[in-house]
């Protein structure tokens, strides 16, 4: 049987774009159950109210929902619980400096299979303000427009 290549997206956080500035992304192996793994090749998960947390020397990430597996039993794994994230030290080293010095958060961006492994991509983030989420919904407007004036500007030019 051959192996999987590429990548598959699971889930998204559409929400973070939004809520958060983006400042750096990082991909991250994820330590999972059977019945985790089986319940995401369904493709089901959602990412909307998860985070990450470092603890020591580890990244822990929290309140993802993966629903129990449909044909599990006995063994099924609980729908949202913590589970560990595999980072290299030295990222490790620079999430936790730069989440300790004030303001960043750690969120999830993406949960998808890459090569046949689950994968998280999380990223350091920084909360915007209200105002500052209507001046980027202002400026993507004002492109929008933008664009649509140059499309309509050359259709008539030609």
């Amino acid at each position: 049987m051959p192996r999987e290549r590429g990548e598959k997206v699971i889930a998204t956080n559409r929400r973070a774009r939004h809520d958060y500035t983006i400042e750096k992304s990082y991909e991250a192996g994820m330590v999972l159950t059977g019945t985790e793994v089986k319940s995401l090749r369904q493709g089901r998960a959602n990412l909307s109210d998860g985070y990450a947390f470092i603890k020591g020397n580890e990244v822990f990430l929290d309140s993802v929902h993966i629903p129990e597996y449909s044909q599990g039993h006995w063994t099924n794994h609980t729908a949202k619980r913590v589970r560990k994230l595999l980072l290299h030290r030295e990222e490790i080293a620079k999430l936790a400096h730069a989440v300790s010095a004030g303001g960043y958060t750690l969120i999830p961006l993406k949960l998808y299979f890459s090569d046949g492994r689950a994968k998280v991509e999380i990223a350091l983030a920084k909360g915007k303000r209200e105002y500052d989420k209507r001046q980027t919904l202002r400026e993507r407007q004002d492109t929008r427009e933008a664009d649509r004036a140059m499309r309509l500007r050359n259709r008539v030019g030609e």
